[in-house]
């Protein structure tokens, strides 16, 4: 239904056609034929079409919305309204429907989030969305709840948690479902979108031991490897010299510290000292030999 009315300014022309029709200016597109103006002799009126707009439902306006995506996208696919019901469920025909699916998933899971947003504006509960071609959907629901319960008898088996790729909130859902009635693991949902996870924990999952406690004492290298004493410092063994007493007389004239020079200690002379700071660097094959005296 629509119409096309003038008047002697757009305003007027659009008020005329608006009560022509019985409508609100919200349900109502507007297409400016003339703006209208003023001659020297006379005037041309303002001109506009009116019509009333399509009213359709959240499913219709996703339907709407993806087939003008498509062909900007590149994409060869008709989408078409199964059902909106309880959810809303659009099927996509397409000649390749691997083209439309892509790698894991992801062209058609990205296709399924704007389907959804644009079917629930305006709505103040969420409505669920689903998206599917050539039957993806239910063999992807099915190869999900496969890997579910053969993790879960792993978890089981081992005593601890299993970690699931990352996964959209639709598949990480399916994990969830699948086995929220097992009576020996449970899930959760861990890490930040877009790679939020689902983790499968065992009831019966062992208890860590205190690695802190074995660990104490012991020494890692930066890659997290034992580091032995014999490998530090270059892979040499660090050496130790025992302490050895110098003679308190006949001490060697050396350019080391020395005691100052008003000292009374015996065998000072100038040049020599009789102890050192430090440790001695002396041969220790030359002073492990007995005195020759």
């Amino acid at each position: 239904m629509e119409t096309i009315v003038n008047g002697k300014t757009v305003e007027e022309a659009i008020e005329n056609g608006l009560k022509e029709l019985g409508i609100s200016r919200e349900d109502a597109e507007i297409e400016v034929l003339e703006q209208g103006k003023k001659k020297l002799f006379g005037s041309v009126p303002a001109q506009v079409k009116i019509s009333q707009k399509e009213k359709l439902t959240d499913g219709q306006r996703a339907v709407r919305f993806l087939e003008g995506l498509f062909p900007l996208i590149g994409a060869e696919a008709t989408p078409v309204l199964q059902d909106e019901e309880e959810r809303i469920v659009i099927r996509l025909e397409a000649e390749t429907a691997k083209s439309i699916i892509g790698r894991r998933g992801e062209v058609i899971d990205a296709v399924q989030i704007l389907a959804g947003a644009v079917a629930n504006t305006g709505r103040k509960e969420y409505k669920r969305v689903v998206v599917d071609c050539g039957n993806y959907r239910e063999e992807r629901e099915e190869t999900l709840k496969r890997v579910a319960n053969k993790l879960a008898a792993k978890a089981v088996r081992l005593g601890r948690k299993m970690r699931l790729e990352p996964m959209n909130p639709y598949e990480r859902r399916i994990i969830h479902s699948a086995l929220a009635d097992s009576p020996d693991v449970y899930t959760k949902s861990e890490g930040k979108e877009p790679a939020r996870f689902v983790v499968i924990i065992p009831k019966n999952m062992k208890a860590q031991g205190n690695r802190q406690g074995r660990d104490r004492g012991r020494k890692f290298d930066r890659h997290g490897k034992d580091r032995k004493p014999d490998q530090r410092y270059g892979g040499e063994r660090s050496r130790t010299y025992e302490h050895r007493e110098l003679p308190a007389d006949a001490t060697p004239e050396t350019s080391g510290t020395s005691i100052g020079r008003g000292s009374s200690t015996p065998g000072y002379r100038k040049g020599g000292f009789s102890g050192f700071f430090g440790t001695f660097l002396g041969n220790s094959d030359e002073s492990d030999k007995p005195d020759e005296e």
